[in-house]
């Protein structure tokens, strides 16, 4: 097990990281480690994260991931000092606003196409680019206490960018709803509304995620993966298209060595073995 890992310290234990990494019995928690600061998405934390996908993705011991935060709220969204001290800048920070937010919007798709579903284990406040951190992973725990919000819009700033994930998650009323009013959701609307999968007591968000994070790794990894893969991409797609590549997909999993494995198991009472892949 690998514990109190540092993304951006070469995995060497650093309680200054702004992002720590815990790796056991397959779930590698990551937890956004700038608790006075409000967790931001900031220049480091947006490269700290997407380093740790990027080896995540790679790494076939992990078959699951939990996102976490320290402290009191997940994240406040971007880093608002870095931002504007930008405006001094000779094209009053356009250069560095498009690449932040790109920066940003590939590390959310990141979260998308890793091979291993990603679960946010939510306490506290979600703000702005913080909410689209959790609607961009595939499921979210929330702690009762939790509350999500896309403020921008009290700022002359519409939250454009959480408006993605938020719009992907949420029906369009509810994400508008959001967007255009600016209002914090308590934990018990946003389970409602469909931007997190369930409520539980205050401080017990982590152990929740940890709980189904544990369900989730003792399926087929190669099934997991070849099942997020394909939920995505017919998501985006027509009625009969959707069909028409879900049930090729499907065909493709038939023939795969897991699902032959577990079928035999259903059908003989036995555990299945699956490939670690």
């Amino acid at each position: 097990m690998r514990k109190g890992s540092a993304m951006n310290a070469h995995h060497k234990p650093d309680s200054a990281a702004v992002l720590l990494r815990e790796d056991a019995k397959g779930i590698a928690t990551l937890t956004l480690n700038r608790p006075q600061a409000r967790n931001p998405l900031s220049e480091a934390m947006l490269a700290a994260l997407s380093e740790a996908f990027t080896a995540i993705a790679a790494d076939r011991s992990v078959k699951v991931v939990v996102l976490a935060a320290a402290g009191p709220v997940f994240s406040a969204g971007h880093d608002l000092k870095e931002m504007t001290a930008h405006r001094a800048d000779a094209d009053r920070g356009r250069a560095y606003f498009t690449d932040i937010l790109g920066r940003c919007s590939a590390m959310m798709q990141q979260i998308t196409a890793l091979p291993q579903p990603v679960i946010a284990a939510v306490e506290g406040t979600a703000t702005a680019a913080g909410c689209q951190l959790v609607a961009s992973c595939d499921l979210a725990v929330a702690g009762s206490e939790a509350r999500f919000c896309t403020p921008g819009v009290h700022i002359g700033l519409f939250c454009s960018t959480p408006m993605v994930a938020l719009s992907r998650n949420l029906s369009a009323k509810h994400a508008l709803e959001m967007l255009l009013l600016g209002e914090m959701v308590p934990a018990s609307e946003a389970a409602r509304m469909g931007l997190v999968n369930r409520v539980v007591p205050a401080g017990e968000a982590l152990a929740e995620a940890g709980r189904l994070a544990a369900v989730i790794a003792s399926k087929s990894p190669a099934t997991v993966k070849i099942g997020k893969r394909a939920f995505y991409e017919q998501r985006e797609m027509g009625l009969k298209a959707a069909y028409d590549h879900a049930s090729a997909v499907m065909v493709e999993n038939m023939l795969a060595r897991d699902a032959e494995e577990g079928i035999g198991a259903f059908m003989e009472k036995r555990a299945p073995l699956w490939e670690q892949s």
